[in-house]
């Protein structure tokens, strides 16, 4: 049968029952419009939740551990002998956790094609001195230039300038809740002991906040030069190497191949955030089956709209089938009406997801924790748009696929007779 005539017949169909078509394209469009309102919600949320956790840490992260040794003299003795050796308290080797070789090694790993870049880096256990008061803390000595570039360093300082650390002598960027313990402000002077007795005197130069108040609440920057210094090391002491790669899944790999290597311990990214993943993937997840929910819950309204339209509409499609149209035109009739419902909410849905996605954005996001966010976070990725598009699509061909069967098997003699 001719498509245009079609067409027309199914035109006369959607506007003769229109208040019914506009109640579902209404349900398409509000579908739509959640599913990529939701979807871009919680990829956007995830993204920052990411930034908080994933941009701070590196991907391979080398440092040395100090534990027991396998092998004790005792067991090495007694190999050719018929005894066993029960050993309690074993104490840990005696060794500094100084990486040895950091310089060769940092060069090495610069010649790594598959690394982005290496950040050296000096923990240090210190005690803050508040009068007669110790507070528990953590000094990262770091090189702020590599920690900028690589962590985005600068997008955590809240105040100061995170280049003050290597243009300012004896110089910490606090972390934010440790700064209010001491009530500290830019350019106060701070006391510094280390765990070995070494105190140091160091000038405020700018507060750190991550959005992790237990973090904050200890852990304060200075250089590698003073956190040295702190500690009465040479200036070759390195504790930790930071490796940011290009391909990230790359990781796991690439520190079983360093720790083999270089024979000290190497740990991967996923593998340090394992639980932080599984929560990004968890929410990802349940975005995901809330937005498919709502189009399902969208075509079953179609498929009932078009359930009641055949059952209303007996007499005409008895008519069509007497003057000679198939059972099929029948059958694309419905199919046609179900998909100009769907294009049509389903662009109103895409439009109406990206508005409510832009307005969203703009809202203006206040909290203490995360001061560096200033509005909600959106992601505005166009496969959010494609799957939506898609699927109402799909789920509104199958929301009239099954009624236009039942059309389509109507014996146009049994409704005739019936009139």
């Amino acid at each position: 049968m001719n498509f245009k005539l079609i067409q027309n017949i199914a035109i006369s169909l959607l506007l003769a029952r229109w208040r019914q078509t506009l109640v579902a394209a209404i349900g398409v469009t509000f579908s739509i419009t959640m599913f990529i309102t939701l979807l871009s919600f919680m990829s956007g949320l995830n993204d920052l939740l990411d930034g908080l956790i994933l941009n701070r840490t590196p991907h391979v992260r080398l440092y040395k551990e100090i534990k027991a040794s396998d092998y004790q003299p005792v067991d090495i003795q007694s190999k050719k002998t018929k005894q066993y050796n029960f050993i309690r308290s074993i104490k840990p080797k005696s060794e500094r956790l100084e990486i040895q070789n950091s310089a060769a090694i940092i060069k090495n790993l610069k010649t790594d094609s598959r690394v982005l870049g290496v950040a050296p880096k000096v923990t240090a256990q210190v005690f803050y001195n508040v009068g007669v008061i110790e507070i528990t803390g953590v000094i990262n000595g770091i090189d702020p230039e590599a920690e900028n570039k690589l962590f985005f360093f600068n997008d955590y300082v809240t105040e100061g300038n995170f280049m003050d650390l290597k243009n300012i002598p004896n110089s910490i960027i606090l972390g934010k809740g440790a700064a209010e313990k001491m009530l500290a402000q830019i350019g106060d002077v701070v006391q510094i002991t280390s765990s070995k007795g070494e105190r140091l005197s160091l000038k405020v130069v700018g507060f750190f906040q991550s959005g992790l108040q237990d973090i904050d609440n200890i852990q304060s920057y200075a250089s590698i030069s003073t956190t040295q210094k702190l500690l009465g090391e040479s200036n070759n002491y390195i504790t930790d190497l930071q490796v940011k790669l290009n391909d990230i899944l790359m990781a796991p790999d690439v520190a079983k191949e360093y720790q083999r290597v270089y024979e000290i311990q190497a740990i991967d990214i996923q593998t340090a955030n394992s639980q932080f993943e599984t929560g990004s993937s968890v929410r990802s997840l349940i975005s995901y089956a809330v937005g498919v929910t709502l189009l399902i819950v969208a075509g079953f309204g179609i498929y009932n709209i078009l359930n009641m339209m055949i059952y209303e509409k007996m007499d005409s499609i008895a008519i069509l089938k007497a003057i000679g149209f198939s059972g099929k035109d029948v059958n694309r009739i419905f199919i046609l009406i179900a998909l100009s419902i769907g294009v049509f909410g389903g662009f109103l849905g895409l439009l109406g997801g990206f508005g409510l996605s832009a307005i969203i954005d703009q809202i203006p996001f206040n909290t203490s924790s995360l001061p560096t966010v200033q509005t909600y976070p959106i992601n505005y990725n166009p496969s959010y748009y494609l799957i939506g598009s898609i699927f109402a699509i799909i789920t509104t061909y199958l929301a009239g696929y099954f009624p236009s069967r039942k059309a389509s098997k109507i014996d146009p003699v049994i409704i005739i007779r019936g009139k």
